[in-house]
């Protein structure tokens, strides 16, 4: 009857939460303008008040960017690690917001209430449904479930510069038997989800530099190289008919879906068609052999996310120009190394950049992909109470993207990481008019309340 008491208590307080929520929505902690350096600090110092008054050991712990916050409570049990992150998107373009972005409000929308401002939904929104299944179990208990590490960053939309250097300095403080992550989403309208497996991320900077100058295409168009006719060779290199990469190597050490996962991923029922018909698209365009879920979830991928040079004004000008430059992006999954594929992408580029011309290459930083063991009891305990709650069985998903604290937990700390979150594909996370639904706020509340009763 205990959990039934917590839930209770979560649905009653309702409101309160809402408001404290509201609170920490009202501080503008955008990491990655100094600027807001201050409000950022304000952020972190109101996190470590709210786990003081739950009975944590809370406090601020300066690094050389944005603090961190901790936070740790004793007791028997498993010991769980809880992350989030307190810092936030920029807000650009401010014309484009319907309402002050740091002003949240509750709305009314065709789907239903939800909670408009920057970062409702990335991420403090989400880490606020942990803290406040904690708060209902203390009122209830007289006590915190277990040993439990808090653990928010300030630095995770600005590339956390400081993250891996602070684990690494405190690693026996921050070193417990399994992650708990709040960065993550639904699967669909609804349906929760344990993201099980993240891709890696590895980006290049390319600089093609032809003549010294640029040039009048009249007078010395045909008879001089063409840096963006080289660029645009390379990059259509990259690709063959049939969707796959063509690195030498590239997909060396890459396996295949295991069965089983394959099937539970085919049973999903995902909807590709409007999947790509929301963003205006219909064939999907990756490797020709595999569903499209694959494709996001576990196979590699390479993306051309800007190129330019020349002239790109208003009019037109007839200039051959001197450099071009394009940033490339690979999703990578689990057996690849990044820096090995850093070395074989700019070798490969090598090989096509003619005599008279010159390639620098910039890197933009990596991150390997990872894979949880979901073998541990901790995952289907967790997905049990995902589904009673819900209404629906949870889903072992994969994600697209890439978060890079999991892999952190796992190199850094030694330990595996739940990916679970309420999130929803339309939160418009990073975008003006970002929400975060009241239904996810609350049961998401709950869930948490459910899963620390059945691990702790």
């Amino acid at each position: 009857m205990s959990l039934e008491a917590v839930l209770a208590r979560i649905d009653e307080t309702l409101p309160e939460a809402t408001d404290r929520l509201f609170e920490l929505l009202r501080i503008p902690s955008i990491s990655t303008d100094p600027v807001y350096r201050g409000h950022c600090a304000r952020a972190a110092e109101w996190l470590a008040d709210e786990l003081r008054g739950l009975g944590f050991d809370a406090a601020t712990r300066p690094t050389p960017g944005h603090p961190m916050v901790v936070g740790q409570s004793g007791g028997q049990g498993r010991h769980l690690l809880f992350y989030g992150h307190y810092d936030v998107q920029p807000v650009d373009p401010l014309d484009l917001w319907h309402r002050d972005p740091f002003d949240p409000a509750i709305e009314e929308t065709p789907a239903g209430r939800v909670i408009r401002g920057r970062g409702a939904s990335d991420d403090k929104g989400q880490l606020m449904t942990f803290v406040e299944a904690c708060r209902a179990w203390k009122h209830v208990h007289g006590a915190l479930p277990g040993p439990l590490t808090i653990f928010f960053e300030g630095e995770e939309e600005s590339g956390s510069p400081s993250l891996v250097p602070f684990m690494q300095a405190h690693r026996e403080e921050l070193s417990a038997e399994i992650a708990l992550i709040c960065d993550t989403g639904l699967f669909g309208d609804g349906q929760p989800a344990i993201t099980t497996m993240l891709r890696g991320l590895l980006g290049e900077e390319i600089t093609i530099t032809g003549p010294g100058k640029d040039l009048h295409s009249g007078s010395y168009g045909g008879a001089a190289m063409n840096p963006i006719r080289v660029l645009t060779k390379i990059i259509a290199s990259l690709h063959d008919a049939e969707g796959r990469i063509t690195v030498p190597g590239f997909y060396d050490g890459v396996t295949e879906l295991p069965e089983a996962v394959r099937a539970q991923w085919q049973a999903l029922a995902f909807d590709h068609v409007k999947f790509l018909g929301d963003v205006g698209l219909s064939v999907p365009a990756g490797e020709h052999d595999r569903t499209p879920l694959e494709m996001l979830w576990s196979r590699p991928t390479c993306e051309v996310n800007g190129i330019w040079g020349g002239y790109t004004g208003a009019g037109f000008k007839t200039v051959l120009p001197s450099k071009a430059h394009a940033k490339i992006s690979f999703r990578l999954v689990p057996g690849q190394d990044p820096q090995v594929l850093r070395d074989a992408f700019r070798a490969h580029v090598r090989t096509m950049v003619p005599f008279d011309c010159e390639v620098a290459f910039h890197e933009h930083g990596t991150g390997p992909a990872s894979v949880m063991d979901i073998a541990d009891p901790a995952f289907e305990a967790a997905r049990a109470a995902l589904g009673t709650e819900w209404g629906r069985p949870a889903a072992y998903i994969g994600c697209g993207g890439s978060i890079p604290i999991a892999g952190y937990f796992k190199e850094v700390l030694g330990m595996d990481a739940m990916l679970i979150g309420f999130g929803k594909d339309d939160d418009q996370i990073h975008s003006p008019n970002e929400k975060y639904d009241m239904t996810s706020f609350h049961k998401g509340i709950r869930s948490w309340a459910r899963i620390l009763d059945a691990l702790a």
